[in-house]
């Protein structure tokens, strides 16, 4: 078998070297062309590439706020442009901002969502003044958190009423 397969390698190498090399080379000139064509996509499409591919990144912490519905989102805006004109340095602050959880501005204002959460003309709180639409927000949270808890109490509970089985002196449960 090894000797079939090593005379199989070597008619194909003898059949490769017995090939034209000029069919292997390309057309006279094509060199420089695709020489020209990379040298344009280097020089102009490259750097576009990387402001657009800068941009982005810096500017996610932002989007990222907006769909978080983070109350300082502006200021994430903020700290996002500034990023941009120091080189990325603040890039790194404004995407912990835009992940952390607001709590001091929930003492203060009580809420931690934007206002445009509130305002929204198609969300559920669209006809209602801001203070109630914040407390009934809030209600509303409480009330799911409340659901969550009775769940886990019905859990705990049926947990402890498991019939117990003694074995040759051992308590055991029944599972």
């Amino acid at each position: 078998m090894r000797t079939i397969n090593r005379s199989m390698a070597a008619i194909a190498a003898l059949s490769a070297m017995a090939l034209p090399t000029q069919a292997w080379a390309f057309a006279p000139g094509m060199e420089e062309k695709i020489a020209d064509v990379m040298v344009w996509v280097v020089v102009l499409g490259m750097p576009i590439a990387g402001i657009y591919l800068f941009w982005k990144l810096h500017v996610l912490p932002e989007v990222i706020a907006e769909k978080r519905h983070h109350p300082q989102k502006e200021g994430i805006q903020v700290l996002c442009l500034l990023s941009l004109a120091f080189g990325g340095l603040l890039w790194p602050i404004a995407w912990l901002w835009a992940y952390s959880k607001p709590a001091v501005y929930k003492m203060a204002y009580g809420t931690d969502k934007h206002d445009d959460y509130f305002l929204k003309p198609d969300g559920e709180h669209s006809n209602k003044p801001m203070d109630l639409a914040i407390v009934d927000d809030e209600m509303m949270l409480l009330k799911e958190k409340m659901a969550r808890l009775a769940e886990k109490r019905e859990l705990i509970i049926q947990q402890q009423k498991k019939p117990e089985v003694v074995v040759e002196g051992k308590e055991q449960d029944h599972a």
